[in-house]
């Protein structure tokens, strides 16, 4: 069976304007992951990410801390959902404002609920795909980064929170308040194993931090 990696995108930048690049932070922390990989002597023969520059700088860190000069190729299925839509449609206000209050905690209580309530089709206002959309694209993401792919190789995709959660609830058959919790848990340069063959795809791992778990490094473990 091919594994695919899905990886979430180092930290980003969640109090500045330009949410979408990784902090000084998040570019050591895909850095670290590569170099576990390698560690681990595991060599991906394709590379995709979403076309987020936070997922792109997150594939191009980890992949040149390998010591590789795989090209990483984009597909749009990767990307996350649009959450500044979703916090429009809740609360009325764009989430880049709401971010730069600093108060995190308000901000994902908000994000939460704005996803339940899209989840059941309760959102009103110019949203770009349903919930369900959102889930069809991610499983077809999937099966397109592992197209054409030998068996015992391996597939780095690099994502967001939010569309690997939605990948991962779709395997399980779980319902969205579980796509829901699996996002808001997620942790920035975590990753999950899949194996995928033409019949199965199987979740093997979640939300794993290697790289991280040690002491000197237990504040680089994040959730933006």
């Amino acid at each position: 069976m091919t594994t695919l990696y899905l990886v979430r995108h180092g930290q980003a930048s969640f109090a500045s304007e330009n949410y979408d690049r990784l902090s000084d932070l998040g570019h050591r922390q895909s850095a670290w992951l590569g170099e576990h990989f390698a560690s681990r002597g595991i060599a991906f023969a394709r590379a995709v990410s979403g076309t987020l520059e936070r997922q792109r700088q997150t594939a191009r860190a980890l992949l040149d801390a390998m010591g590789a000069s795989t090209q990483v190729d984009e597909h749009p299925g990767w990307n996350e959902y649009s959450g500044d839509a979703l916090y429009r449609a809740y609360h009325g206000e764009g989430w880049a404002k709401a971010r730069a209050k600093g108060d995190v905690r308000e901000f994902y209580r908000t994000i939460k609920a704005a996803l339940l309530d899209w989840s059941e089709e309760k959102l009103a206002g110019d949203l770009p795909e349903t919930w369900k959309q959102f889930g069809e694209r991610t499983t077809a993401a999937m099966r397109a980064a592992c197209a054409g792919m030998p068996a015992e190789a391996c597939v780095l995709a690099a994502s967001s929170g939010g569309a690997i959660a939605r990948a991962v609830s779709t395997l399980l058959q779980a319902p969205a308040s579980t796509a829901i919790e699996l996002n808001l848990q997620y942790r920035n340069a975590a990753f999950c194993e899949i194996f995928v063959s033409p019949r199965s795809m199987r979740l093997v791992s979640f939300n794993c931090i290697p790289h991280l778990d040690r002491p000197d490094r237990a504040d680089a473990i994040t959730y933006s």
